[in-house]
C-alpha cells in the first residue's frame, strides 16, 4: 500500500468536507442576502461586520435549543432519518473532480477523492438513498403532517429522478463515458456540453430543483398546508441536519451541473498563459467554484422569484412534461450520432 497516497487522500477528504460544510453554512447567509436584495431589505447585518457571523449564531442557536422527541415517535428511526439525509448529502461529493492534478515532491496527485468509472451512477445512487432519510423521518414522527410531507417528498423525488436519469442518458451518448473525470477532460477549451445538450441541461436543472426540494418545488415542506412537512416534529440539531442537508445538496448539485455541462475545472485559454502546472490547477479549481457559486445564485434567484406549484402541477410537469422531453432528447441524440457514424 502506498501510504503517501492514503495520507494525501485523507487530508484532501477532510479539506473537501470542511469546504462543503463552510459553503453550505454561508449559503444560508447568501440566501438571506439575495432575498433581502430582491425584496428591498438589508438582510442579516447585526451579527458581526455585514452580518457575516449570522451563520455561526444560527449554529449556536440550533445546538442550544431543547431537543424534543415525541412520546409516540419511533425513537431509533426518528434519529436515523436526519442522519441518513446528512450522510448521503456529504457522500455525493467524493466522485466530483475538483481540479486537475497537483505536483507535490515530484509526484502527481489527483484532486478527486475517488475516480470511479461509474461516477454518474454513484451520484444517482446517493441521491436515491437520500429519499430514505426524508421518508423515515416523516414516518417515525407519527404525525400526519410529517407523513404527508414525507410521502410528497418520496413521490416527487422518484418522479423527477426518472427525468433526470433520462437527461443523463443523452449526455452519456454524447460523451461515451460514465466517469466524471473523463467527461470534464472532454470539455477542455470551450467544448462544454451545454452547447451540445441544451435541452438535457434544462431538464437536469429543473429536476435538480425538485430533487433538492427547493422552491418552486418545495411541496414536501409547504408551510401553508403541512406546517413544516416531514420535519415538523424535529428540533435542535436534528432539524438542523435536515436544513443543512438541503444546502449541501444544493452545493453538490451545482458542482455536478458545472461538471457535466460547464466544463468543470476547465478554464478557457489558461494553457496559453505560460503558467506553472500547479498554478493552472489552482486557477482551474477557483474557476470551478465560480461556476458553482453562479449555480447556487441561480437556485436562490429562482426561489425568490417563482411561486410554488400546486401538487398536481408538480407531478404533471414531471410525468407529462419532462419525461417525454427527455425521451425526445435521447431519440434526437441517438439519431444524430447514428448518422454521424455512418458518414
Amino acid at each position: 500500500m502506498d501510504w503517501t497516497i492514503l495520507i494525501y487522500k485523507t487530508i484532501f477528504l477532510f479539506i473537501i468536507l470542511f469546504v462543503t460544510l463552510l459553503v453550505a453554512m454561508y449559503s444560508t447567509y447568501g440566501e438571506r442576502k439575495v432575498a433581502a436584495f430582491m425584496q428591498d431589505r438589508r438582510g442579516p447585518n447585526r451579527a458581526g461586520p455585514f452580518g457575516l457571523f449570522q451563520p455561526l449564531a444560527d449554529g449556536v442557536k440550533m445546538f442550544m435549543k431543547e431537543e424534543i422527541i415525541p412520546l409516540t415517535a419511533n425513537k431509533k428511526l426518528f434519529i436515523l432519518g436526519p442522519s441518513i439525509a446528512m450522510t448521503t448529502a456529504l457522500l455525493t461529493g467524493v466522485v466530483i473532480p475538483w481540479g486537475a492534478t497537483l505536483k507535490i515532491g515530484g509526484r502527481e496527485f489527483s484532486m478527486q477523492i475517488a475516480d470511479l468509472n461509474i461516477g454518474i451512477l454513484y451520484v444517482f445512487a446517493m441521491v436515491s438513498i437520500g429519499v430514505y432519510g426524508i421518508m423515515i423521518g416523516g414516518w417515525a414522527s407519527n404525525n400526519k403532517y410529517a407523513l404527508y410531507g414525507a410521502i410528497r417528498a418520496a413521490s416527487q423525488m422518484i418522479s423527477y429522478e426518472l427525468a433526470m436519469g433520462m437527461s443523463i442518458v443523452a449526455l452519456i451518448l454524447t460523451t461515451g463515458s460514465l466517469s466524471l473525470h473523463e467527461i470534464v477532460e472532454q470539455q477542455q477549451g470551450m467544448h462544454w456540453n451545454i452547447f451540445y445538450q441544451p435541452l438535457g441541461f434544462l431538464i437536469f436543472l429543473t429536476c435538480a430543483f425538485a430533487e433538492t426540494n427547493r422552491a418552486p418545488f418545495d411541496l414536501p415542506e409547504c408551510e401553508t398546508e403541512l406546517i413544516g412537512g416531514y420535519h415538523t416534529e424535529y428540533s435542535s440539531m436534528k432539524l438542523g441536519f435536515y436544513l443543512f442537508a438541503e444546502y449541501i445538496n444544493m452545493f453538490v448539485s451545482s458542482a455536478v451541473i458545472a461538471t457535466l455541462y460547464f466544463g468543470g475545472y476547465n478554464m478557457p485559454f489558461i494553457d496559453q498563459l505560460g503558467l506553472s502546472p500547479n498554478t493552472v490547477t489552482l486557477l482551474g479549481t477557483a474557476f470551478f467554484f465560480l461556476k458553482i457559486f453562479g449555480m447556487i445564485f441561480l437556485f436562490m434567484w429562482i426561489r425568490w422569484t417563482l411561486p410554488r406549484f400546486r401538487y398536481d402541477q408538480l407531478m404533471n410537469l414531471g410525468w407529462k412534461g419532462l419525461i417525454p422531453l427527455a425521451i425526445f432528447n435521447i431519440f434526437v441524440t441517438g439519431v444524430y450520432y447514428f448518422f454521424t457514424e455512418l458518414t
